[in-house]
């Protein structure tokens, strides 16, 4: 996404105008005739949410990798755990921010291109947060102590209510887009009545998404603080990855919301969706 960004947002300065103007190769001509605002800043913001969001994973996978022992499947329900908060990240921040931020990244490509990638980011996200459901449940379920299995309940956390009621909400979100927009999709009308819709819940279940982590994060530092001897309050190098890790979905998270909600920003109607709302109009 950023290679491709680099390559949409090259500016060229339009002739007797202070405006910059974004040269796109595959632009529709109905849009190159409509007024361009100042991506320069855009581009700047695009770029910031691709740092913090490689930096979260990094950071989460540096956490689990080398402070928590690495990773494992079912032979070691301990290791097999560290899938679950480097998979969460990747799909449901860094992915979802991508996803979210892809209309207005590809602002003038072709509607039913950029429909695909939205959808298929969100596919790929949706992956990842069911395996690392999967995770986090066996480990939970194939717990052994001296031998023994000694499974720990599930479901018993603020963090763990919030993060299934996110997932369950993230895939019905998921759903209810494809049927409205891409198949059997439904008419104008009403993929104009639900698109307010859609845009809310979306950024509303990526919010739950960034509080799921925060609270996901905070209560592995306690866990391992009480029942590991972790000296968070002496801030070792692993609370620094913590505490830079929480930042980092933070800001993600606010600039992502900056982006969405600034209006300029906003991905151009098309001449399709111009003359459908004069016709509705009428």
């Amino acid at each position: 996404m950023v290679l491709e960004m680099f390559k949409m947002f090259t500016v060229r300065k339009r002739k007797n105008s202070n405006d910059y103007l974004p040269s796109y190769e595959n632009m529709d001509p109905y849009q190159k005739d409509q007024p361009q605002p100042n991506l320069c800043y855009f581009s700047g913001l695009i770029l910031l949410v691709q740092g913090l969001g490689l930096t979260a994973v990094i950071l989460v996978a540096v956490w689990m990798g080398h402070f928590q022992g690495g990773f494992a499947w079912q032979e070691d329900p301990d290791k097999e755990f560290n899938y679950h908060p480097v998979f969460m990240v990747i799909g449901m921040i860094f992915l979802y921010a991508d996803a979210i931020l892809a209309y207005r990244v590809f602002r003038n490509i072709n509607k039913l291109y950029i429909k695909l990638v939205h959808g298929a980011i969100h596919l790929g996200a949706l992956i990842f947060a069911s395996v690392a459901l999967k995770a986090v449940f066996d480990s939970h379920n194939l717990k052994m102590k001296d031998g023994k299995p000694a499974p720990i309940p599930n479901l018993y956390s603020l963090h763990s209510w919030i993060g299934i009621i996110t997932v369950v909400m993230f895939g019905l979100q998921w759903v209810c887009g494809f049927i409205a927009f891409f198949f059997p999709k439904l008419g104008f009308a009403g993929r104009t009545l639900y698109m307010p819709h859609h845009v809310f819940w979306g950024l509303a279940v990526f919010g739950l998404a960034c509080a799921a982590a925060l609270t996901g994060i905070t209560e592995k530092a306690f866990i391992l603080m009480f029942a590991a001897g972790f000296k968070y309050s002496m801030l070792p190098s692993e609370g620094v990855v913590i505490n830079c890790l929480g930042l980092s979905i933070i800001m993600l998270a606010v600039v992502v919301f900056y982006v969405v909600t600034r209006p300029e920003y906003k991905r151009p109607k098309g001449p399709e969706e111009e003359e459908r709302i004069q016709l509705s109009s009428n």
